[in-house]
């Protein structure tokens, strides 16, 4: 049952906006000679910065030889050039971007992680969160492990290493973690003289291939990665494949292939994924317009204007523009000179962040009818403030369109969406989000229609976060059961310093 008015504005104000994270972003290179692989990987982790911006690393590789640096920031505060000179020259890179979803976001938990065991060292980046980690590492703990950080990715290499001394290579023993291991995992690792690359069987997160004109291989999250270091995009990794990449050449393992359904994250295309990428075939910023295609078809509204939200909200107004006739138009401004790590030194301006970041124009919008057009609201109050700069600006009526379904369900697959009773959806209709947040109308995208925004994609998408059911079973006890259990044995503000 709906809470009457009253309750819903006093539980609207006193809730904080959570935005949305994905949790990470991996690149990987294996070059045919020792060369400057380090600056390849600090290019594109550049390129993945949206994917995290807690922390990132680089390892380099020579000749079994691995060089490090990790830490808190962007990659451009952890990267000076006298830092990444320091890494030197090899053959293999791995690097990593996090935002985390599951353990703290501490030095402890910054990838890639480094493990040194009997057949030498080795050095994981992992992209999603493995939904049977809890059971794994309380097994893992029993049997000794001794654990250092609080993030599944850990667990991952406990088990690889357990396998490398069951197998005769370091890809055999990938092969037989992945028997062990449930949920979202797109990952890359070098062994002292291999690169290796993988995807869970479902694909829940992105991993692409591609080459370089020196015949050097790289992988990455997103295909902008391969665009910013001049690589060639070759093709995307199979939901449960494995790429081998070594002096003898590249090989594909697809033991795992095929035994489970396809289930990439839809929500990839609707906001994660830079709009330049292609996932699994096909183009994030056509996605983005078909969602406003489909918005307009669904949600029609007399309007004299569109305008989308910055910046996954703008593909998505172009195409709610395209698809009704109604013009487009540029709404607000951003200030370029205020990056994510923008901290307000007071409450009143963390409070009026938005309004620093982003300003609406008024001559476009005075006295006209606006359509304004948003990926996704998840506690509504980020929402409430864009919604109130167009009527500061002078909009006469404000229609808000969603380019997702409401969120319901939290998600285990690396999205942190948690909390369900936190999620506005799951207190309000639709006409009372729509009173709460000051809007004349408000429509969502459909479930209907957010599985056929990216056509070229083989169908199979995971939904679960708009109710569309989880496609594995899931954590019993909550997302936040293992970190709660981590950081009452070490403490939230534990840190490390990084040898190399």
């Amino acid at each position: 049952m709906h809470k009457n008015n009253a309750e819903c504005e006093s539980n609207f104000a006193i809730l904080p906006e959570r935005h949305l994270h994905e949790e990470c972003g991996v690149f990987g290179v294996y070059s045919p000679k020792t060369t400057d692989v380090g600056s390849l990987a600090y290019y594109a982790l550049y390129a993945l910065q949206h994917r995290g911006q807690e922390s990132c690393g680089i390892v380099v590789n020579d000749d079994g030889v691995h060089t490090a640096h990790r830490d808190v920031g962007l990659v451009n505060e952890v990267f000076p050039a006298s830092r990444l000179a320091e890494l030197g020259t090899g053959n293999i890179s791995v690097g990593h971007v996090r935002y985390g979803t599951t353990g703290n976001d501490n030095k402890r938990n910054v990838q890639p992680i480094l493990v040194n065991h009997h057949k030498g060292r080795m050095a994981l980046a992992h992209n999603g969160n493995l939904t049977n980690c809890h059971e794994l590492r309380d097994q893992l703990e029993k049997s000794g492990s001794i654990f250092h950080t609080t993030s599944d990715t850990e667990v991952i290499s406990y088990i690889l290493v357990q396998k490398r001394l069951q197998t005769p290579s370091i890809e055999d023993a990938l092969c037989e973690t992945m028997n062990v291991i449930e949920g979202a995992y797109s990952l890359v690792m070098t062994s002292p003289s291999k690169l290796i690359a993988a995807r869970d069987p479902h694909g829940f997160r992105p991993l692409c291939m591609g080459h370089l004109s020196d015949g050097s291989v790289v992988f990455a999250s997103e295909s902008c990665a391969l665009d910013a270091i001049g690589a060639q995009f070759d093709r995307d990794i199979e939901p449960g494949e494995i790429v081998v990449v070594d002096k003898h050449g590249i090989r594909s393992i697809t033991t795992h292939c095929g035994q489970k359904e396809r289930k990439l994250c839809v929500f990839e295309f609707i906001y994660f994924a830079r709009p330049d990428s292609v996932i699994d075939g096909s183009s994030v910023q056509i996605a983005r317009q078909r969602a406003g295609a489909f918005l307009a078809l669904d949600h029609p509204v007399q309007a004299d204007i569109v305008i989308g939200v910055p910046d996954s909200g703008l593909d998505a107004a172009l195409g709610y523009s395209r698809q009704s006739g109604i013009p487009y138009g540029i709404g607000f401004i951003k200030n370029k000179y205020i990056g994510r790590t923008f901290i307000s030194p007071t409450q009143t301006m963390r409070e009026n962040e938005v309004n620093i970041k982003l300003n609406a124009i008024r001559s476009v919008v005075a006295g006209k009818r606006v359509i304004l057009v948003d990926d996704s609201i998840v506690r509504g109050t980020t929402s409430k403030r864009f919604v109130d700069l167009m009527r500061n600006a002078g909009a006469s009526e404000i229609h808000l369109r969603i380019s997702a379904p409401p969120f319901v369900a939290p998600c285990y697959y690396g999205t942190d969406i948690d909390d369900p009773a936190k999620l506005i959806a799951n207190n309000h209709s639709v006409e009372e989000i729509a009173k709460l947040l000051g809007v004349d109308t408000l429509g969502y995208l459909s479930l209907n229609d957010v599985v056929k925004l990216a056509d070229q994609t083989a169908k199979g998408f995971c939904t679960a976060c708009f109710g569309g059911g989880y496609p594995t079973a899931i954590p019993q006890g909550g997302k936040d059961r293992f970190e709660s259990k981590i950081h009452e044995k070490i403490g939230d503000n534990a840190t490390d310093k990084e040898t190399n």
